[in-house]
């Protein structure tokens, strides 16, 4: 059985006021391949800082793009596979 090994780094950085949190998640693949997400996380003014929650909420949204643009490059390859199976067929 083979294994592949990729790799996702998430990258935070906060303003100098601690309102708004950016989470930037790059992922690796064996082949080369680099997927990049942004995301952030804005602190209401009313709120206390707690820049954990900060990190939580733009890692998580930046980890959620990130799989929705997989899996549509998945579904993309799929469809460009069954067009060029639909055309060999003709």
């Amino acid at each position: 059985m083979e294994t592949k090994r990729w790799t996702v780094e998430v990258f935070l950085t906060e303003d100098e006021n601690d309102d708004v949190t950016t989470a930037t998640a790059v992922l690796y693949t064996d082949a080369g391949r680099r997927h990049e997400s942004v995301a952030h996380a804005r602190r209401n003014p009313t709120d206390r800082p707690v820049p954990e929650i900060g990190d939580e909420l733009a890692v998580g949204r930046a980890l959620s793009d990130l799989a929705a643009k997989l899996i549509g490059d998945g579904a993309e390859d799929v469809a460009q596979m069954a067009g060029m199976t639909s055309r060999g067929r003709r």
